[in-house]
C-alpha cells in the first residue's frame, strides 16, 4: 500500500496540474515535509558528486570540445543554408547548445555514478515518498490532508483517475459554456423586463426589475454572479413565477427520464434484431423492407408522427391518451414510440453497417472453421466485434434525449426538460435559460463518459490500453 502510494505520488509530481492539487490538498503536511526536507539537504552528497563530476568533465576538456564540434556543425549549417548570422548571436547560440549537450552528458554521468555509490537526490518529491514509510509522519498527514490521500489513490487507479479527469474536463466544459451563453443573452436585443412586465411597464418598474435581478450591473460582475451561483449550486429564482430553478429542473428530470429510458428500451428492442437479420441476410427482401423502414424512421418528423398516433389512437379508437399525465403509464406509450423509431431507425443502420465490417474478417472464418454454431458466431464474435460504434450511437442519442426533446414533449403536452427550456428562451428567463444549458452539458459530458468507461469491457484491446493509462 505504502509503495502504491509513493509510485502514483512520483508520478503525481511529474505532471503540473496534479503537482498543484498535491501541495493545495496536501498544504497542512507540507511544514513536516520541508523541515525534513532542508535537514537532508545540509549533507546532500547528491549535488556534491554532480559538482565533482562537472568539474573533472571540464578538466578532461570535454566541454571545449563539445563547443568546437558545436562551432563546427553551426558554421556548416550557415555554409549550407547560405545565411550568416552576427558574431554575437553565433556565440549565443553556440553557447546555448554546447551548455545542453553538456548538461546531457553531465546527468548520464551522474545517474550512473550516484547508481554506484548508492547515493539518492534529495528532493521535495523523494522527502515526500520518503516520509510515507514513517508511521507517524502517515498517521498524521491522513488526518490533515486526506484529500490528497483521496487523490493519490484514484490516481493508482486507471479507471478511477479516468472518471477523475474526465469530471475535471466536464467542470471547464461546463463554465465555458455557460460564459458563452450568457455573453449571447447580454447581446441579445430582446429586453426580460419587458417581455415579463409587458409594453405598457413603465420605466420606473423597467428600472426596479432590472435592480431586482442584477440585470442593471455590469457584464463583468454579472458574469461573477453568474459563475457563483455554479460553484454554489443556487441557481437563483426565475424571472416568471418567482420559482427556485434549481427545484424546477430536479421536478421536470424524472418526466424526462421516463420518456427517455421507455424510448430507449423500444428503439434497442427493434433496432438491434432489424440490423442484424440486415446484415447477415444482406441484398435480401428483409435487408431492403428493413433499411427501407429506418429511412422512413429517419424521414418523418416527429411531430408530424405524434399528431397521427393521437388522432388515431386518441380521437378516432379511444385507446391511449392524447396528453402526459403523471403517474400514468399509458400516456408514455405514444411519445416514448414516437422518439424509440426515430432513435431504432438510427441504431439499426448503424448496427448493419458495423456486423458488415467484421462478417467477413478472417477470425470468424476460422471461428466458423471451428465448428462453432452460426448463432454462437453471430452473437459473440460479429455482433461482439461491431458493438463499439453501437454503444457510441445509444450512448450520444440517450444523451441527447435525457437534454430534453422539446417538440415531442410539445405535441403530447409534456412538462419535461426539453420544453420548459424552450418556453423560457424567448422572454429570456437568463437563470433557467442558464440552468438548462448547464444541465445539457452534464448530461452530455457524463453520456460520454459512460460510453467511454463501455468501451473497456467490450474491447480488450481497450481494457489493455486503459490499465497503462
Amino acid at each position: 500500500m505504502i509503495k502504491t502510494l509513493g509510485v502514483s505520488f512520483e508520478k503525481m509530481y511529474k505532471r503540473p496540474l496534479y503537482k498543484i492539487f498535491l501541495f493545495v490538498f496536501g498544504i497542512l503536511s507540507l511544514p513536516f515535509v520541508l523541515f525534513k526536507y532542508l535537514s537532508n539537504r545540509r549533507e546532500n552528497q547528491y549535488e556534491k558528486l554532480k559538482e565533482d563530476i562537472a568539474n573533472r568533465l571540464i578538466k578532461e576538456g570535454v566541454k571545449d570540445r563539445i563547443i568546437k564540434d558545436t562551432e563546427e556543425q553551426l558554421k556548416n549549417k550557415q555554409n549550407f543554408f547560405k545565411k550568416e548570422l552576427s558574431k554575437e548571436n553565433f556565440k549565443n547560440r553556440v553557447n546555448k547548445n554546447a551548455e545542453k549537450k553538456f548538461n546531457e552528458i553531465l546527468m548520464d554521468e551522474l545517474v550512473l555514478e550516484a547508481k554506484k555509490r548508492g547515493i539518492k537526490n534529495i528532493t521535495l518529491c523523494n522527502t515526500f515518498v520518503e516520509l510515507f514509510n514513517n508511521k507517524v509522519f502517515l498517521a498524521i498527514s491522513i488526518i490533515l490532508s486526506l484529500p490528497m490521500y483521496v487523490l493519490i489513490l484514484i490516481y493508482s487507479n486507471p479507471y478511477t483517475k479516468y472518471i477523475f479527469e474526465r469530471l475535471l474536463m466536464m467542470i471547464f466544459v461546463i463554465f465555458g459554456v455557460t460564459w458563452l451563453v450568457f455573453t449571447i443573452l447580454y447581446l441579445s436585443p430582446m429586453d426580460p423586463a419587458i417581455n415579463v412586465l409587458g409594453q405598457t411597464a413603465t420605466p420606473d418598474q423597467v428600472a426596479e426589475f432590472n435592480r431586482i435581478n442584477g440585470l442593471d450591473k455590469p457584464y463583468y460582475i454579472q458574469l461573477f454572479n453568474t459563475f457563483k451561483s455554479l460553484i454554489t449550486f443556487n441557481l437563483g429564482k426565475s424571472y416568471v413565477g418567482n420559482e427556485d430553478v434549481l427545484a424546477a429542473i430536479m421536478r421536470k428530470f424524472p418526466i424526462t427520464l421516463q420518456l427517455t429510458f421507455a424510448s430507449l428500451i423500444i428503439a434497442v428492442a427493434i433496432a438491434i434484431p432489424a440490423g442484424i437479420i440486415s446484415a447477415i441476410k444482406q441484398y435480401s427482401s428483409f435487408d431492403y423492407i428493413f433499411m427501407l423502414v429506418a429511412l422512413l424512421g429517419l424521414s418523418i418528423p416527429t411531430f408530424w408522427m405524434g399528431l397521427i398516433l393521437i388522432l388515431n389512437f386518441s380521437i378516432k379508437m379511444h385507446l391511449l391518451p392524447a396528453t402526459f399525465i403523471l403517474g400514468d403509464w399509458k400516456t408514455l406509450i405514444m411519445p416514448s414510440v414516437v422518439l424509440g423509431t426515430s432513435l431504432a431507425a438510427t441504431v439499426a443502420r448503424m448496427t448493419r453497417s458495423s456486423m458488415l465490417e467484421v462478417k467477413n474478417m478472417d477470425y470468424i472464418v476460422t471461428a466458423r472453421a471451428k465448428g462453432l454454431s452460426e448463432g454462437k458466431v453471430i452473437t459473440k464474435h460479429i455482433l461482439g466485434n461491431a458493438m463499439i460504434p453501437i454503444v457510441t450511437v445509444i450512448g450520444l442519442q440517450f444523451g441527447g434525449m435525457l437534454g430534453g426533446s422539446a417538440v415531442t414533449e410539445k405535441v403530447f403536452n409534456i412538462n419535461g426538460i426539453g420544453s420548459f427550456i424552450v418556453d423560457k428562451q424567448f422572454i429570456p428567463d437568463i437563470p433557467i435559460v442558464l440552468a438548462g444549458v448547464v444541465y445539457v452539458a452534464v448530461i452530455i459530458s457524463l453520456a460520454n463518459l459512460v460510453v467511454d468507461i463501455m468501451y473497456s469491457f467490450l474491447d480488450p484491446r481497450i481494457k489493455s490500453k486503459m490499465k497503462s493509462y
